[in-house]
This record gives structure tokens, C-alpha cells and sequence, in this order.
């Protein structure tokens, strides 16, 4: 199989404490330095076209998509095309407040995907709970993220295609962590561990489970769907 193209998205290159850089540039580091891909580009909302063009996105098997709070701000053209192109097959990665991103909402069918939340700085244990998945190959039974937001259920979205990591929070609440989803011929996955106060990208299992959430997201082969109306049919005698 051909390696693949990766653009890493982000709504800002804020620098954050943990991130000077950004953090979409600390998630493309990561992703280089693995060996596994073929090109990481970077992306920006702020860019033209929210760095997400034609031309980027023929480039682009997989998009990494970090979001936090400027959800709003983008443009429903460009949401309507990178949804285009996951139905068509490209592998969409939706990295922490990426829940409540248009992108999101416009795939998985969820108005808001609202959740409980608490930033605190608390213990979140990330169990592993389908140990046979791809997403977790590698991946130890739980991993310990020593300071973390809180997300918590309810978690309004539907029914995910599958559950791979179910996470528990010292103040007792529980989160459906990492999520599968189908849509045409594209494959989603959802991750909220990723807080930018807290230096979780860092963390070689989540690191481990970013890349081979992508390795996953690859896309496939997409037969051509015909549509639309269809002529009468006369059998011959």
C-alpha cells in the first residue's frame, strides 16, 4: 500500500504552554517522525479558504482535524467540501473539542454533541476496551494521562460504529473517548484526549493511537454509486 498524505488542522497556532509551536505542528512532528507517511502537511483557519483548498484536499488521504472554540467561524463551503470528500473516501481524525466542530455535526448527524467537561487538571485513565482493533494495536489495556480535562457522559452524538477506548476521571465520571463512525466511503475517528493546557500529544501511547488511527482512516477503495433515475427496463423475448 502506498504511504499516505497527511494535512494536520488547526484552528490556530496559538502557542500554548505546553506547545510553542502549535499544535497542529507538534502533531505533524510526531506524525514525520513515525516513518510512516509520505508527506504531513500543516493547515490553518486562518489560511485562504481555511487551508483546506481543492488542491490541499486532492493531496490529502487523511486530515487530522485539532478544533477548540472559533467552531463558528467557519465558512459552511468549506465544511460542505471536506464533507464531499470524507463521503468519497478521505479519513477524517477528530482531535478533542473537535466534537462540537461543523464538521463533525455534519457527518456523524448531532446538532451539538454536548458533553459534561471540568479542566482541573485531574487523572483521566484511558482503558482500551477493544483491544483486536487496529486503532489499538500496540496500545497497553489503559494508559494514565497524570493531568487532563474532564469530558463526561451524557455525550450526545449517535451510537458510534464501534467504542475503542472508554475513559474514567478521578472525579468518577466516564466518556466515550474514542469512536468509529462510517459515512459513505470515508472512516471517522474521534479521540478527545488533547487538552491544550496539558502535554498529552507527548505521550508516545496517544501518539501510538493517533498514528494508527490514520493507518486505519486510509482510504478505500469507493466503487462509483449510480443514482437518480432510472429508464424503463424492457426484457427480451
Amino acid at each position: 500500500m502506498e504511504k499516505l498524505n497527511i494535512t494536520v488542522w488547526n484552528e490556530s497556532d496559538e502557542p500554548f504552554e505546553p506547545y510553542p509551536q502549535g499544535i497542529n505542528h507538534t502533531i505533524a512532528e510526531f506524525l514525520r517522525s513515525s516513518g510512516e507517511f509520505a508527506q504531513v502537511r500543516t493547515a490553518l483557519q486562518s489560511q485562504p479558504e481555511h487551508g483546506l483548498t481543492d488542491e490541499v484536499l486532492d493531496n490529502t488521504h487523511v486530515l487530522v482535524y485539532w478544533a477548540h472554540k472559533y467552531h463558528h467561524e467557519m465558512d459552511e463551503t468549506i465544511v460542505r467540501r471536506v464533507q464531499q470528500r470524507v463521503l468519497n473516501g478521505m479519513g477524517l481524525i477528530l482531535l478533542h473539542s473537535a466534537h462540537a466542530a461543523k464538521i463533525f455535526s455534519c457527518l456523524v448527524g448531532t446538532e451539538t454533541a454536548r458533553l459534561r467537561w471540568r479542566d482541573c487538571g485531574e487523572l483521566e485513565r484511558v482503558w482500551t476496551i477493544e483491544p483486536h482493533h487496529p486503532i489499538a494495536k500496540g496500545v497497553p489495556e489503559y494508559i494514565n494521562i497524570p493531568e487532563s480535562e474532564m469530558y463526561g457522559e451524557n455525550f450526545q452524538i449517535p451510537a458510534p460504529d464501534e467504542l475503542i477506548f472508554l475513559s474514567w476521571y478521578e472525579g468518577g465520571e466516564v466518556f466515550r473517548s474514542g469512536c468509529t463512525f462510517r459515512r459513505g466511503g470515508g472512516k471517522i475517528f474521534f479521540f478527545s484526549p488533547g487538552h491544550e493546557t496539558h502535554p498529552i500529544y507527548y505521550m508516545p501511547e496517544i501518539q501510538k493511537i493517533i498514528v494508527n488511527s490514520i493507518k486505519w482512516a486510509a482510504p478505500q477503495y469507493v466503487p462509483n454509486i449510480v443514482t437518480g433515475h432510472t429508464p424503463d427496463f424492457v426484457t427480451k423475448t
